[in-house]
């Protein structure tokens, strides 16, 4: 009986050491490189590539999209959709979106690339900036005050500085702190149930005192240019440290 129980044992063993374990290890191996694949997918669908022209209808976001992109400058008209475009710079590839400015648009488009936003180049028309400032100032701070944003470089581009009537930076830096100030007290007054942004808005500066763009847990950079007459190097000099 001994015997035989040392037979069967012996058989086992053989067995066990004659078994094939390619089929187990391939399985393995797939799984993991399946994990691998869908680890990479997730990150790079979630990653920031995207730079934002954001800004009141006719402040030449598009223009700029054009001049980057396809070095000419094109007839534009008041976009109805946003336009998508890969700009190629010293330190890799960026996606440029040109977000429409009519009031009924800009927000939906907003909230679809916000979480791609890797910066926000926000346009300002330098001529007619003092006459639009509490409709610029109110879109500035919906931007500013988002909390995908919070952050992310922020560039006010003070556009068509080759125009006799624009205002220099500086000023129009002045003029939104102080609108922007406003804005921000009445924002503070409303009720939450009332403002369907409220839970993805965080408050802009200090409670303590008047507002100014130093507060600000982002970058926010003031940049003149004129789109129309090529100068640009400041904000594509900003757009090659992205």
């Amino acid at each position: 009986m001994e015997k035989i129980n040392r037979k069967s044992s012996a058989r086992a063993s053989i067995q066990l050491d004659e078994m094939d374990y390619t089929p187990i290890l391939l399985a393995c191996i797939v799984v993991l490189v399946t994990l691998a694949l869908l680890f990479v997918w997730k990150k790079k669908r979630s990653a920031r590539t995207d730079v934002l022209l954001m800004g009141l209808c006719d402040s030449g976001k598009t223009v700029l999209f054009t001049s980057l992109l396809l070095d000419e400058k094109k007839e534009t008209f008041t976009s109805i959709k946003e336009n998508l475009g890969y700009l190629q710079t010293s330190r890799g590839e960026l996606r440029l979106v040109d977000v429409p400015g009519h009031e009924r648009l800009r927000g939906k488009f907003f909230d679809q690339y916000k979480n791609l936003a890797k910066a926000i180049v926000f346009f300002v028309d330098s001529v007619t900036v003092q006459k639009d400032v509490r409709d610029v100032a109110d879109f500035l701070y919906t931007i500013l005050a988002d909390k995908a944003i919070a952050n992310l470089p922020v560039v006010i581009l003070c556009n068509k500085q080759d125009e006799a009537l624009a205002k220099g930076d500086a000023v129009i830096k002045s003029l939104l702190e102080k609108e922007i100030n406003l804005v921000r007290q009445t924002r503070t007054s409303e009720l939450q149930s009332v403002d369907k942004h409220s839970t993805d808005a965080v408050f802009l500066g200090r409670s303590d005192r008047d507002f100014d763009f130093s507060q600000l847990s982002q970058e926010v950079k003031f940049i003149p240019c004129s789109t129309q007459k090529d100068e640009l190097d400041d904000l594509t000099a900003f757009l090659d440290t992205l």
